[in-house]
């Protein structure tokens, strides 16, 4: 039986100390200690006006980056908030995230959510 070695993280909260203690913290440490193969990690909702405010949560993100994490923004929640420029401008990519976060859960990503 062969194993998923993909995760995509789904980071929701606005909550920035479940940010730094647990979310960022998982999600960096999975990439640059090669827990998975692949790490992806979504912005989703009032995480995304958090991170476009915050420059500590912005600068551990270029430090994901750096480590080869894939990262993505939801559009259509960025926009609600008015900050799809400010994540672009963090070199995320930011677009409508629906369909490809229903792709990860048919496939053989896991996926887990903050």
């Amino acid at each position: 039986m062969s194993r998923s070695n993909k995760l995509a993280v789904l980071w929701t909260s606005a909550d920035k100390d479940v940010a730094e203690k647990m979310v960022y913290m998982y999600t960096y440490n999975a990439a640059k200690q090669e827990w998975w193969d692949e790490v992806v990690f979504i912005i989703w909702g009032p995480s995304s006006k958090l991170l476009s405010e915050d420059d500590d949560l912005q600068a551990y993100l270029k430090k994901m980056q750096d480590v080869g994490i894939k990262l993505y923004a939801c559009k259509a929640c960025a926009d609600m908030y008015g900050v799809s420029e400010k994540l672009e401008s963090l070199e995320i990519e930011v677009k409508y995230m629906g369909q490809d976060l229903t792709e990860y859960l048919k496939t053989d990503y896991k996926v887990i959510t903050f």
